[in-house]
């Protein structure tokens, strides 16, 4: 037999319940993963119209790179073919992130969403908290940051050196972000060693 709710003074009711103002946020992350997949999908189409010849779709792959030749590009290369890919893998690591972000941020901030034995549960999200969140988040922004800094070290040659140290810098940064956010949550939740 579950307790019965306390009811909560109007004022405090009324601060408790401003948490569903970050619904219309989780809403307009679930329409921008809508654009995620849009993206992924064209350019996938474009990619595969390219591998059979389209020279068309193989400009656009080429301008929406960035890939820059001395030669004039009139098919489909390793090192297009390898961009393009991070590309997508990159489309996909940021749809994860967003999904994290709705999933445990309205699990963690807004309402529960009884998800308990359900056979499609995220196995992260049944120990999910702030501290959790934010550890994860830090650990798929400098997965994001890899591939983007991948794609440019291929890309070499269409940078300049003050561009490549720079986004070097700040992945170098996001990491120690991210190795600080985590040993500041070992502080505060120490793992207890039962053996």
């Amino acid at each position: 037999m579950s307790e019965p709710t306390r009811r909560l003074r109007p004022l405090p009711n009324l601060i408790f319940a401003s948490r569903w103002l970050q619904l219309p946020l989780y809403l307009g992350l679930i329409l921008a993963q809508g654009v995620y997949v849009f993206q992924f999908w064209t350019e996938l189409v474009h990619l595969v119209e390219a591998a059979f010849g389209n020279q068309d779709a193989l400009a656009l792959l080429v301008k929406s790179i960035g890939y820059k030749s001395n030669l004039e590009v009139s098919k489909l290369n390793e090192t297009i073919l390898m961009l393009v890919v991070l590309g997508l893998i990159d489309v996909v690591m940021i749809s994860n992130l967003l999904i994290m972000v709705i999933i445990g941020g309205y699990e963690t901030f807004v309402s529960r969403m009884h998800l308990d034995g359900h056979p499609d549960q995220p196995e992260w999200l049944s120990h999910v908290n702030a501290s959790v969140l934010k550890v994860k988040l830090a650990t798929a922004i400098i997965g994001i940051s890899s591939i983007h800094l991948l794609k440019t070290f291929i890309n070499a040659d269409n940078y300049t050196q003050q561009v490549l140290l720079w986004q070097t810098v700040i992945h170098i940064a996001f990491l120690f972000s991210a190795l600080a956010i985590a040993a500041a949550d070992r502080l505060m939740h120490p793992v207890n060693d039962k053996h």
